[in-house]
């Protein structure tokens, strides 16, 4: 393994990096605050979504749950709606039973050490660190996929991004590179610097305020690093769905927590043999999810009468929805995307 790190002035760098970011750094409105319920929200909102993406969503969740009392008194259906468009569901999940903790286990004070931020529902070692560096100067670094590539890059170091310890290995890294009493600044000046400038493809070197002292540039193996050998494999998985319709309104049944899409709205996915004469056409789509290539088919079916159709929206639970109603609720992509063409024919 190659590393050039054993040679470097490590704050020259840190320092040369913040004084980039004091110039450069994103105007953003959670930078205007140091309120921990509103970086926590932001942090979990752009770990997989992009800040132009997602920077209208955030407005409209704080709007709507601006504390952390408000969002732990809220019905998991409207804070599934107020995430809709996101995806990876299971954020708003965490983040709501995050909420009710911080309310029952810490008084309804967002907690102030990095031990108690890690203890709350979908917090990773990541988010703990940038809310406790950027709310209260914790000096931790806030190690994500923009620190393994900047400081990959910077020290062309060949350590293995996929493995176990890679976390702790760049951990102290950064350290060495973080000026004292800059946690949190200097956490998010390799946020900006990895997502703007050292980016996966097609980075901006000449714009990069290390570009002198990277080592990866003046060996020309910017495009080698970082170094990621350990692949996740992709399972193929296939779901059945059946749009029961009469004039208009369909039958709908909410997701259970023990899968994908947990607390999402969905189709039947059975309907009685006898039925099978009622299916009128048949679509199918494929959609990606992390670590899964999907198949849906989707079927629609017209009973016969109203009779059968309330029948069997009672004998199985399910509820009944117009098109215009469903934008109340929460649904898979594809299948919110399926009513809308059903809207549309």
């Amino acid at each position: 393994m190659k590393t050039y790190k054993q040679n470097a002035d490590f704050l020259y760098l840190g320092r040369k990096l913040l004084a980039w970011y004091k110039i450069h750094g994103r105007d953003l409105p959670f930078r205007k605050t140091n309120d921990p319920y509103h970086i926590w929200i932001c942090e979990i909102i752009f770990q997989q979504t992009r800040i132009e993406q997602g920077l209208n969503h955030y407005n409209r969740f704080i709007a709507r749950f601006p504390d952390v009392h408000t969002l732990a008194a809220a019905e998991t259906d409207e804070v599934l709606l107020y995430w809709k468009g996101l995806g990876y569901y299971s954020r708003a999940l965490n983040i709501h039973k995050a909420a009710g903790q911080i309310v029952e286990d810490f008084g309804g004070v967002f907690p102030r050490e990095y031990e108690g931020i890690l203890s709350l529902r979908g917090v990773g070692r990541y988010t703990a660190a940038a809310v406790s560096s950027i709310c209260y100067g914790e000096r931790m670094p806030a190690v994500d996929g923009n620190f393994y590539r900047v400081l990959s890059r910077v020290f062309a170091d060949e350590f293995d991004v996929s493995k176990s310890t890679a976390f702790s290995y760049f951990s102290e890294l950064a350290l060495r590179m973080m000026p004292g009493g800059e946690a949190g600044h200097f956490n998010e000046a390799m946020m900006d610097l990895g997502s703007e400038i050292c980016r996966p493809r097609n980075p901006l070197c000449e714009q990069c305020p290390l570009n002198r002292d990277c080592r990866a540039l003046q060996l020309g193996r910017i495009t080698e690093l970082p170094l990621k050998s350990k692949k996740q494999k992709t399972t193929a998985l296939e779901m059945t769905y059946y749009f029961v319709e009469f004039e208009g309104v369909f039958l709908i049944k909410q997701r259970k927590e023990d899968f994908i899409w947990k607390r999402l709205y969905e189709f039947p996915d059975a309907i009685p043999r006898e039925w099978e004469r009622f299916i009128v056409n048949q679509r199918s789509v494929s959609h990606k999810l992390t670590h899964k290539d999907m198949t849906l088919h989707f079927f629609k079916v017209i009973p016969d009468t109203r009779e059968a159709f309330e029948l069997f929206a009672e004998s199985h639970g399910y509820l009944l929805s117009s098109e215009e109603a469903s934008h109340q609720k929460s649904f898979p992509k594809p299948l919110e995307n399926y009513i809308k063409m059903q809207a549309n024919n």
